[in-house]
Formats: C-alpha cells, sequence, structure tokens
C-alpha cells in the first residue's frame, strides 16, 4: 500500500474553455480514518461535464485550492468503524483523490450482479444511466413507437438514451454528433436509425432531412441552436427533457439562439429540465430494468476508459472537447480491464 495520496484541485476560474493550467495535484501522506469512518483507496473515478460548470464561480460551485468531489469507487482498506469492512467495495462522491476517508452514512454498497463490471456503476448502472432512464420513463413520459432527437448523442447520457429508448420500444432515433466518425460509430453500433455532425450546417436544416416526419421527444444535453431547431421539430403534444447545456460552459455571456416561443402553446409542447440527484430513489428500478439486458449482451456497455489517476484532468478536458464515445471513467492503473 502506498505511503502518501494525490488530490486534485482547482487553482483558478477559467473564462471560457479550461486548461490544465487551472489546476493542481497536490500530494500528501496517506490520510488516518477518524473513529467512526474508513480509508478508501479509489480504484475508478468518474469525470462529467457538470464538472465544468461547478467551476465557474457560483453557488455551490467548486472551492479554489482544496480536492474536488466527484463520483468514484474504491476498496475499504483501513476501517474504524464496524458500519464498513476492510475489503468492501462502495460507491462514494468523494472523488478526484487516490484515497477518501468516508462514513457509512457517504457512501453506497454495491450489488454485484454476474457478468457485470464495476465500471457499470459509474455509466450505464450510476448517474449516467438514471439520467437518461429518468429522462426517458419520468420526464419525456416515452411511448412505444414513439420518435426522439438526443443532442450530444455520442456522450454518456447519449449512448444510454438511445439504448434505453430502444429497449423501451422507441420508434425512430436521431442523433447529433461532433464528427462523421461519431455519426457513423452510432447508427453502426449504438442504435441510431441518423445521426449527423452539427458541424455540417443549421441545425434545423440537418434536423429536418434526418427526420422529416418530426419528432415526439427531444432529449437535450447541448441548449442552444440544437434546442431551437428541436423546438421547431416537435409534434403536437411534444416533450422537451433538458439535461444539459454543454453548447454554454464555456462561452459565458453569448447570446442563444431563440426560439418561437409559440411553438409551445400551438403545439402544446412541455419542456422539464431535472437534476438526476432528486431521482436516487430510483436506482434499484434502474437495476432492475437494465441488469438483465446487461447479463443477455441485449444492453452493452458504452465507456471509454483512461488508465492512471494522474490522467483525470486530461480525461475531464477530452471529455469537454469530444474525445470520448460513451460515458468517460479514468481507472486506476492496478485494476485489470473489466472482466465480462
Amino acid at each position: 500500500m502506498t505511503e502518501t495520496a494525490l488530490t486534485v484541485h482547482q487553482t483558478a476560474r477559467p473564462s471560457g474553455f479550461p486548461t490544465s493550467g487551472h489546476f493542481a495535484f497536490v500530494e500528501s501522506s496517506l490520510p488516518e480514518p477518524a473513529v467512526g469512518s474508513a480509508l478508501v483507496e479509489n480504484l475508478y473515478w468518474s469525470v462529467d461535464p457538470y464538472h465544468r460548470e461547478m467551476m465557474d464561480d457560483m453557488p455551490g460551485g467548486f472551492a479554489l485550492d482544496t480536492p474536488l468531489e466527484g463520483r468514484a469507487i474504491g476498496r475499504v482498506i483501513a476501517s474504524r468503524t464496524p458500519g464498513l469492512d476492510e475489503g468492501e467495495i462502495v460507491f462514494h462522491r468523494r472523488g478526484w483523490r487516490t484515497h477518501a476517508v468516508v462514513t457509512p452514512e457517504e457512501i453506497r454498497r454495491l450489488p454485484r450482479f454476474d457478468k457485470v463490471p464495476l465500471t457499470a456503476y459509474l455509466s450505464t448502472l450510476g448517474g449516467t444511466g438514471l439520467t437518461a432512464y429518468v429522462g426517458l420513463t419520468r420526464i419525456a413520459r416515452l411511448q412505444e413507437g414513439e420518435d426522439l432527437f438526443v443532442s450530444a448523442a455520442a456522450g454518456g447520457v447519449g449512448t444510454a438514451t438511445a439504448r434505453f429508448a430502444r429497449l423501451l420500444g422507441a420508434g425512430r432515433l436521431v442523433g447529433s454528433a461532433g464528427s462523421a466518425a461519431k455519426a457513423g460509430h452510432l447508427t453502426r453500433e449504438v442504435g441510431y436509425d441518423a445521426v449527423f455532425d452539427y458541424h455540417d450546417g443549421p441545425t434545423a436544416d440537418l434536423l429536418a432531412k434526418a427526420a422529416p416526419g418530426g419528432i415526439d421527444v427531444f432529449v437535450d444535453n447541448v441548449g442552444g441552436e440544437q434546442l431551437a431547431a428541436a423546438v421547431g421539430a416537435l409534434r403536437v403534444f411534444g416533450r422537451v427533457v433538458r439535461v444539459g447545456t454543454i453548447s454554454q460552459y464555456n462561452t459565458a455571456g453569448t447570446s442563444s439562439p431563440r426560439f418561437d416561443h409559440a411553438d409551445i402553446v400551438e403545439k402544446s409542447l412541455r419542456m422539464e429540465g431535472f437534476l438526476v440527484s432528486n431521482y436516487i430513489d430510483l436506482q434499484d428500478e434502474l437495476y432492475e430494468f437494465a441488469v438483465p439486458h446487461l447479463q443477455s449482451g441485449r444492453l452493452a456497455l458504452d465507456e471509454t476508459v483512461v488508465d492512471g489517476f494522474e490522467h483525470i484532468v486530461d480525461a475531464f478536458l477530452g471529455m469537454l472537447r469530444g474525445e470520448n464515445t460513451g460515458k468517460i471513467i479514468v481507472r486506476d492503473h492496478t485494476q485489470a480491464p473489466p472482466a465480462a
């Protein structure tokens, strides 16, 4: 067992796109768990789009020069509480560090399912998958045969949304992505019927070509021009599920394209955003829905795995640049590739 620990601190507020210079790796002695807590050695880390928003000077945002939070999975290596045994594998939110001191109230024990790797609890069975599941079943209330448009379709939520929508009986699935290569992958491997590269022209024109008959549901991870185009393409009683606004994270102060607000009334549209943290009570329902399909092979994991905690900042910045396909996860060097 190592005698030192590493944490990642945010050292400055970005103006626009963040760089590695906004972060610092800080080395310290291995933390000692106090009575009632346990020391966890982290094995897998999640980097997520919301971290960019938290970097700004905002209520509840990241404090400078302190360890960053984030989802992580680790193994208990020292315990001073009967609530956590050494060797247990746990999920917690004190990530972006190699070691974390946690209490039993701060962790979630992960059920172990045959043929399901640990990484799934940060992707399809984690907050990413839960976001897609809630968006489809609780916000959109997707009906069999309905047609969807998903922005940022190659990301973690975008890929999970398509795979879940297929299992729920959706009709035509249309997505947007940042390259022709991603568009090809999504149609060949993930289940989309059509995907366009949003760099190729006005989104309204690209969407009209991909979904000439319109759409019933828009799952929006981007905002901006793609949201405006989707409102125009929605049919009567269409729904917009607002998940994120990636297009604005690094462009503070810029105006967003406007959509025709009359469409909301004239087509009886509904637009609703949500925070997945308000739906944690659906975690077991997600397991019941997704795990059998993972075990049968009908549902695949879409993950980009980066090896080495020292690359966590690079992984985060790469995600913001759209370099990943599916959920991006950082893996400790000591972990073998996840086994089925």
